[in-house]
């Protein structure tokens, strides 16, 4: 959710570039769980996964994340409605796919500079891929997970994070719920207090959604523990149903790694998505859209004609509960979780596991759509791996990550490399599998082993 020229964006915490991983670099020594001696016999109770397999589909995820949310700039905030002083016209439709940008709320009636018409902003091995609030803060909570030794971020790891990889002064990159917590955290509030009702009255944006999916695969097939590593980090910036999409997706991500491998990745998101649902309190509004949404779709009407649908029962009609029409916000809530939730499922839906077609409803889908489209763009490139993802495009594709774009403190070199950003996630995932799942290690022959446990996600009650 970032546009160059507007004053403020959702904060994205950056930080710090690891040189190597090398336990004796980190702030805090790592202590590498693994164990060569470990050997694993697999049986009907364990689940197992290359580790190998794993560093590349970490890598695909960096790189779908960065291709949809670019790409999805292009078009962030040209369509938001009709309501209130910001009137934008009619929405996209799948024939504006390749034809000419429109301006954003924001952008004084010019285009997008990223890019003349709306199609895939790339960038090839000669460019690097800048920082932007989709990616940022995930990088920041992997690198405070490492630099903290830890599987679980406190208040306090939290708060000195961002206070020392966001800056202070303009332009920092913090929009609405971001920008509230961070002034609460210089305060001196600590997380969960800086995202709850009480303090940030931007609690219901979009924020925590876009920074939080990581956990879900720092965690894999358990989303129990997924949710316990992701609680704090959501719930610095949302409360209730914002915090519970956010959940959402970081149980689509845990489960990517269960889902069937036999069966189309189509099939694969649909189960994800309903066993996620589970975890929606059945009167949120939140879940109310998502079964919505699902209709629509089954009902084989056009991804346009849910949408369609969907700004008129949410944003005109205020139905489910959904009622950030009437309390009169900028740009009548563009922000908001549950409307770009709702646009996200019409993407996620419609898609159906195509990785450019996913992104393509989300660009042209409306309101702040690089950040939906940076959620499937990252898990399908996870699912996909990074090979796959690169054969969609006809250049080779860059792999360097320019963090200090957006944050701060991260060692004078601030260009890091998907294959270096998934490298500290397995690092974070072996300390996971060993003190946390239970799990053991085979270095030799490179995989996890991780007990199965019976699934049971159940709604959210806080």
């Amino acid at each position: 959710m970032m546009n160059w020229s507007f004053s403020k964006t959702y904060f994205l915490l950056m930080f710090t570039i690891l040189s190597s991983f090398s336990c004796n670099k980190t702030k805090k020594p790592y202590t590498n769980p693994l164990n060569s001696n470990s050997i694993f016999k697999p049986t009907h109770s364990n689940l197992v996964i290359s580790r190998s397999e794993y560093h590349n589909k970490l890598y695909g995820f960096w790189l779908g994340q960065c291709i949809a949310n670019w790409t999805g700039l292009v078009t962030e905030m040209d369509k938001i409605g009709n309501i209130g002083e910001i009137k934008t016209g009619a929405f996209y439709t799948r024939d504006n796919w390749g034809q000419k940008d429109k301006p954003s709320i924001w952008g004084n009636g010019i285009p997008s500079s990223l890019s003349v018409n709306i199609d895939f902003v790339l960038r090839d091995r000669s460019e690097i891929w800048d920082a932007d609030d989709d990616t940022d803060i995930e990088y920041m909570y992997q690198h405070l997970l490492l630099a903290n030794n830890t599987s679980f971020l406190t208040s306090e790891m939290i708060k000195e994070g961002w206070l020392k990889h966001i800056k202070v002064q303009e332009e920092n990159f913090l929009w609405v719920s971001n920008q509230r917590a961070f002034d609460l955290m210089r305060e001196g509030v600590l997380p969960p207090h800086t995202g709850n009702s009480i303090n940030n009255e931007y609690y219901e944006m979009i924020d925590a959604q876009l920074t939080t999916e990581l956990f879900g695969l720092l965690s894999p097939t358990n989303t129990n523990v997924a949710l316990k590593m992701a609680y704090l980090p959501i719930r610095t910036t949302a409360d209730k149903n914002a915090a519970w999409i956010s959940e959402f997706y970081v149980i689509m991500h845990s489960l990517a790694s269960l889902a069937d491998k036999t069966k189309p990745v189509k099939q694969q998101l649909h189960w994800m998505a309903e066993k996620a649902r589970n975890h929606l309190p059945n009167d949120s509004y939140s879940a109310k859209m998502y079964d919505y949404v699902k209709n629509k779709y089954e009902s084989k009407i056009t991804w346009e004609q849910a949408r369609d649908s969907v700004y008129v029962r949410y944003q005109v009609n205020q139905k489910d509960g959904y009622d950030i029409t009437s309390k009169n916000m900028y740009c009548n809530g563009c922000f908001a979780a549950g409307i770009n939730f709702a646009a996200s499922l019409i993407s996620l839906f419609y898609g159906e596991g195509d990785f450019k077609e996913t992104i393509k409803i989300g660009v042209l889908a409306g309101w702040d759509s690089d950040n939906p489209t940076a959620t499937w763009g990252g898990l399908l490139g996870f699912m996909y791996g990074k090979e796959h993802i690169e054969n969609h495009f006809d250049i080779p594709l860059s792999e360097k990550f320019n963090i200090h774009k957006t944050r701060q403190n991260f060692g004078k070199d601030s260009i890091d490399t998907f294959d270096n950003m998934a490298q500290k996630g397995i690092l974070i995932i072996d300390r996971v599998v060993k003190d946390v799942l239970n799990g053991t290690i085979n270095v030799a022959e490179d995989y996890w082993s991780i007990p199965n446990t019976p699934l049971n996600i159940l709604p959210a009650n806080d």
